[in-house]
């Protein structure tokens, strides 16, 4: 397909242009830190995190469930501030996908799973708003990925028929949802398999 043809493009953020807000991986330094259990903090993430991510629970009352069930030596403030801490940005992402969307004349939407506090901390911090014309997160619209209801809110938001949008995952199963919509996936592995992508693309 033409890159004029291409009207939008929809991204990820956790793994495409910014680091996960809040993974296992952050976890375990966590638990490091601030001396838990890691086992038991996951098996409480697990059981709770989807209710958080799809808006219905605050991050305080996340941490309530997973940190703060029983007395701990270290403040909510201390551990929050932690937890924002974990996010780093892509640098060469950001300005790929900033780039890109300039040059073709894109529409450009974040469709991404996170929690309110932590999206709404990541959008300011690295002045996501500067660039994204607007954001299907699922702490904003109460549906989370692998729901194809969130991608279908996204395409109606665009206004652009699916052919016509590109969308960017690192992960391979929300990869091949976005395809069933008849969405242009492509998954994310490296700037340098992505911006390969792009080009094939024309963009």
């Amino acid at each position: 397909m033409p890159a004029k043809q291409i009207k939008a493009l929809f991204t990820d953020v956790g793994g495409v242009i910014l680091t996960n807000g809040w993974d296992g991986g952050a976890r375990k330094r966590a638990a490091e830190q601030f001396h838990l259990d890691l086992a038991e903090v996951d098996q409480r993430h697990h059981l709770t995190f989807d209710t958080y991510e799809i808006g219905k629970l605050s991050l305080d009352d996340y941490l309530e469930r997973i940190v703060f069930y029983e007395p701990r030596s270290f403040s909510r403030e201390d551990f929050k501030t932690f937890v924002f801490a974990q996010s780093k940005p892509f640098p060469e992402m950001i300005e790929l996908i900033r780039q890109t969307k300039t040059r073709n004349s894109l529409k450009l939407a974040v469709v991404s799973n996170e929690g309110r506090e932590l999206t709404e901390y990541r959008i300011r911090q690295f002045c996501l708003a500067e660039f994204v014309d607007f954001f299907v997160s699922s702490c904003f619209v109460h549906f989370r990925k692998p729901d194809t209801d969130i991608f279908r809110m996204a395409i109606d938001m665009a206004q652009t028929p699916p052919a016509q949008t590109v969308y960017l995952d690192d992960r391979p199963l929300f990869v091949e949802v976005a395809r069933t919509l008849g969405l242009r996936a492509i998954h994310h592995t490296s700037y340098e398999e992505t911006k390969r992508a792009f080009a094939e693309l024309g963009l």
